[in-house]
């Protein structure tokens, strides 16, 4: 396997994760926010998509409608991406 087999792979695996959260709400974020970026994503940004979507469904939810503060330890401008790629498409 090369190194763009690899990433294409995991791409379609996280991708995958995205669209099959558990809470149909977090579906509905993440799926379209996959769909739209993760083919221009390289090996990082990936790594920074993996750890924001390792995170329970619940806490996440509330921290991108903007009912909580997120813990110190999550990546909040990548977040913030990701907020303002929801609030976008529900602007549409």
């Amino acid at each position: 396997m090369t190194a763009g087999e690899d990433i294409s792979m995991r791409r379609k695996k996280l991708r995958y994760r995205a669209w099959h959260r558990g809470t149909k709400e977090m579906d509905l974020i993440l799926g379209p926010f996959a769909d739209a970026n993760i083919h221009d994503y390289d090996q990082a940004q990936l790594d920074r998509l993996e750890a924001l979507m390792s995170e329970e469904d619940p806490p996440l939810l509330t921290w991108v409608m903007g009912q909580e503060e997120p813990p110190a330890h999550v990546d909040r401008v990548f977040l913030a991406e990701v907020i303002a790629d929801h609030q976008a498409r529900l602007a549409k």
